[in-house]
């Protein structure tokens, strides 16, 4: 690892710690020329993940696309950064063990919104008017009405009532 004070390749690893869900470690290095320490990590990578959009075309799946998105969908929202960048962790983690080689848009784009929507209401239906191109002020009236309907299916009246 090349240090950035001075630019030498030579450094010497003082501490490892791998994140909560172990998919990233971080490494404190001490530079062994000028003795400035840094911080790296390092995380799996993904390769060959590909991502297969509407129209047929194949596009490389990245964590930091899915995270920009993220994040543009939580714009200006009271959702912590930290949250925001363990969402997109889970999801990529989820997704690299559903899908081999190949992961359609529509998977990907469904499993983002359930998890947006149990976020945050505003971001899901941001990210909702995008992926499913809304075009009337119905389309996001019906989005409205899909984050306003309770997801508890199983609710009974109690005898007497």
């Amino acid at each position: 690892m090349r240090c950035p004070k001075c630019g030498c390749l030579d450094d010497k690893v003082i501490d490892s710690r791998g994140s909560r869900e172990g998919s990233t470690i971080r490494r404190r290095r001490e530079c062994l020329k000028c003795e400035h320490r840094f911080t790296t990590y390092e995380e799996i990578e993904h390769a060959g993940l590909m991502v297969v959009k509407r129209d047929g075309r194949r596009e490389e799946f990245t964590k930091e696309k899915l995270l920009g998105s993220l994040k543009a969908a939580c714009a200006k929202r009271p959702v912590p950064a930290a949250e925001i960048e363990a969402l997109a962790e889970n999801i990529t983690d989820r997704v690299t063990d559903e899908f081999d080689s190949e992961v359609p848009s529509k998977a990907l784009g469904e499993m983002v919104m359930a998890r947006l929507r149990e976020l945050d209401k505003v971001a899901y239906v941001r990210y909702a008017s995008i992926y499913r191109r809304f075009e009337e002020a119905e389309d996001f009236l019906d989005a409205l009405k899909q984050v306003e309907a309770k997801s508890d299916t199983a609710t009974f009246p109690l005898p007497g009532i």
